[in-house]
């Protein structure tokens, strides 16, 4: 019941965000972000997907300005996705979006609540950074 509660919550910071993207295109995005510039095949295997779907994410984030192809100057066969400066806007705008909803309902929590989240954050970091 409490992963199905998180699950929604994290529905209601996406909607309260006011994503543009769907999930996916975000975390392709990210990626980007994170670990970018990189190839097709990289971002494909950093988000767990196959050539052609990484291809239409990427086409999808490049027709909208979010990211860019730049050919590799010492292998001019070789293209990597780089964010563009409206990318990273839109991920700086939707964290600070997502954070305000955070933030207000963190807000309407007592002592007691807020010490067992703060209690919870070391795992919860732990868990993200197997991601990374």
């Amino acid at each position: 019941l409490q992963v199905r509660q998180c699950l929604a919550m994290g529905e209601q910071q996406r909607a309260e965000a006011g994503d543009e993207l769907s999930p996916t295109l975000v975390a392709a995005l990210v990626s980007v972000e994170r670990h970018g510039p990189l190839t097709l095949g990289r971002l494909a295997e950093l988000e767990g997907v196959t050539p052609p779907s990484i291809t239409r994410i990427v086409a999808a984030l490049e027709r909208d300005g979010l990211v860019r192809r730049e050919v590799d100057e010492a292998d001019r066969r070789i293209s990597r996705v780089a964010l563009t400066p409206e990318g990273a806007r839109l991920l700086r705008r939707t964290r600070r979006r997502k954070n305000a909803f955070l933030a207000r309902r963190l807000d309407r929590l007592d002592d007691r609540d807020l010490a067992a989240v703060r209690a919870a954050l070391p795992v919860l970091e732990h868990l993200l950074d197997d991601d990374r």
